[in-house]
């Protein structure tokens, strides 16, 4: 039987586990990987109609991975992917703008293009952030800058007015400077790819409590993590020790009302175009290894 593949996905609990040998505390036999290619950027760089959603497509080779709950849960319902419902996260994530831009308050974006990763979690947090202050013609977004780092830089090299980040590239630009307008703190969604030993996935998921503990009581112990994250250029940069500890990993059910509103959420702003997203029902899109379902 192949080797259980974890990769990180921005944030530290993975890498935390891997320093602890938490992975190998469950007996768990896998292989850490950089899968997504993050340090070196390439997985960043596209732009346009091309992300999160459109790499679930394409398949990923992690047997657990994550994308925001929105996305994940039309990917599953697509029958690309399951939802794991035993488990969620929450990324701290804003709408950042410089610090000498007249931009002062979200009412004051409206017709302004926020720099987001199509059908990324930027993409949808920014529109459910903004709904509260402007109509929904006004709400602008810009797909041209890429994913999260590639957009990042972009918005640092002043090619956009407002940009919408998510944990480390969140607490970098806090660290350089830029002001946050608004936050846009969502939902992340793993998924279980492939046929996985259901015991193994179970493994995985322990060690990462025991990580996600270790992050709840001693964060600055780990925050240097990021650096295995961020493409190296940025790194002579990077400021680590005044970051905080980004996406955080709640061990509770993803459930069906969460799932069932959260799709009507997309489905009401048209969101997937002509409305193909998908026509499986909870029960056929999550998986649960719990001992009661979610």
């Amino acid at each position: 039987m192949a080797k259980f593949a974890i990769e990180a996905h921005f944030r530290l609990q993975e890498w935390v586990a891997e320093e602890k040998g938490y992975f190998r505390a469950e007996g768990l036999d896998y292989e850490f990987r950089e899968l997504i290619r993050s340090s070196d950027g390439a997985h960043h760089k596209a732009t346009g109609k091309t992300g999160a959603f459109q790499s679930i497509e394409k398949g990923r080779s992690a047997n657990v991975t994550c994308a925001c709950h929105w996305t994940v849960n039309v990917a599953a319902s697509r029958g690309h992917t399951r939802l794991f419902a035993d488990a969620y996260s929450v990324a701290p994530a804003a709408i950042f703008v410089a610090a000498d831009s007249p931009i002062r308050t979200p009412a004051d974006l409206a017709g302004v293009p926020v720099s987001v990763g199509y059908q990324s979690g930027s993409h949808y947090a920014t529109i459910q952030a903004l709904e509260r202050y402007l109509p929904r013609d006004q709400i602008a977004l810009s797909f041209d800058e890429g994913m999260l780092f590639h957009r990042m830089e972009a918005f640092f090299d002043g090619k956009s007015r407002a940009a919408t980040l998510f944990s480390g590239p969140y607490y970098f630009a806090e660290q350089l400077g830029y002001r946050k307008l608004i936050d846009t703190t969502f939902m992340i969604a793993a998924m279980i790819n492939g046929d996985p030993d259901p015991e193994d996935v179970r493994k995985y998921f322990r060690a990462l409590r025991r990580a996600q503990r270790d992050i709840d009581l001693r964060p600055e112990l780990y925050t240097h993590y990021y650096k295995s994250e961020f493409p190296e250029r940025f790194h002579a940069a990077m400021d680590t020790g005044r970051w905080g500890p980004g996406e955080r990993i709640v061990f509770e059910p993803y459930t069906r009302q969460v799932f069932d509103e959260s799709f009507a959420w997309i489905a009401e702003r048209g969101l997937f175009e002509g409305g193909t997203m998908g026509s499986g029902s909870y029960e056929q899109s999550v998986v649960s290894l719990a001992e009661t379902s979610a």
